[in-house]
């Protein structure tokens, strides 16, 4: 993940094609179907404002730009926004892009219908959460996620890979896998395969202190092979629930 895509496959490779910057985990989408099952699957309409996140060489954001009445772009890397920048010049919708240079993590969202995101693997999480926590409520997010972590957003109980990420993220969405793209429709090819997921929040959201809620969940996974009986009965966790009951009934009897 990590750039919204390299030139077409048939590029030779030469002086002029932008090299990945692996310190920001850069893998450039390079199949422009793939682009385009993207873009389809965000479901845009005309009206919309769409944010995209990691916009690399620009084969999404120019798609996007067709579709959408307004884009924001945010990339942290200064050679691919001045490529981007070359790139829609000579668009005559050129004027819907906002471009933005900035650490997406750091930066204050801005108001969007729809968001698309190939980003960098390395920040899947904390961005996933941001995205989680944004207001007001989006329509919808189509993002690419290395395929394990994917497949955690959606994974049930019994499964192998349902874990505390699944919960957390079922709680506050709904998510669903769209497609698998192979490493190598990348360049350079990641080590392992993507997978892209829909992801829309639920609304209202759940009636829950998500801090409480993630302090439970995190205990009940933080062994996984252990019943729950033996990870709520050790002495740690036994003296932190009380500790934590104690503030409880001290804080209810201030609001008194």
């Amino acid at each position: 993940g990590g750039g919204g895509g390299g030139r077409d496959a048939k590029r030779p490779a030469s002086s002029n094609l932008l090299e990945a910057n692996k310190s920001l985990g850069q893998n450039f989408l390079k199949n422009p179907a793939i682009v385009d099952a993207i873009v389809d699957r965000a479901e845009i309409r005309a009206t919309d404002c769409v944010l995209e996140v990691g916009p690399g060489t620009g084969n999404l954001t120019l798609k996007l730009l067709q579709r959408a009445r307004k884009l924001v772009a945010v990339e942290m890397d200064s050679r691919m926004v001045r490529e981007v920048r070359k790139r829609v010049d000579g668009d005559p919708r050129k004027h819907r892009l906002e471009l933005i240079q900035g650490d997406v993590l750091r930066t204050p969202l801005p108001f969007f219908d729809v968001c698309v995101a190939n980003l960098p693997y390395n920040i899947s999480s904390p961005f996933l959460f941001k995205l989680l926590a944004h207001r007001p409520f989006f329509r919808r997010a189509v993002v690419m996620f290395q395929e394990e972590f994917a497949m955690r957003l959606s994974a049930k109980p019994g499964d192998a890979l349902y874990c505390r990420l699944s919960v957390n993220t079922q709680l506050l969405a709904r998510v669903t896998p769209l497609l698998k793209v192979g490493r190598n429709n990348f360049r350079p090819p990641p080590k392992v395969d993507s997978r892209v997921v829909r992801i829309e929040l639920r609304n209202p959201p759940p009636p829950v202190n998500f801090v409480e809620w993630d302090g439970l969940i995190k205990l009940c996974f933080n062994r996984k092979n252990k019943t729950l009986r033996s990870s709520f009965t050790t002495k740690k966790v036994l003296a932190d629930l009380e500790t934590a009951h104690k503030t409880f009934a001290s804080l209810s009897a201030g609001a008194r």
